[in-house]
């Protein structure tokens, strides 16, 4: 009996667990999907600048 008691246990910490790190993960920066959308678009744009850039200083 004790250790159908154990896996319980261990099943309720497991949940609580998992349930934590998925609210950390998704209300991390607190962005609406359009925000955030919008905020990971502007990186790449940056971010391809940036590589483009690179190359043409390579390809000189």
């Amino acid at each position: 009996m004790t250790r159908g008691n154990q896996r319980e246990l261990a099943r309720q910490r497991n949940a609580k667990k998992q349930g934590d790190m998925s609210k950390g993960k998704r209300n991390e920066d607190g962005l609406s999907a359009a925000a955030r959308k919008q905020r990971d678009a502007e990186i790449m744009q940056q971010k391809q600048k940036k590589a483009n850039e690179k190359a043409d200083t390579k390809s000189k």
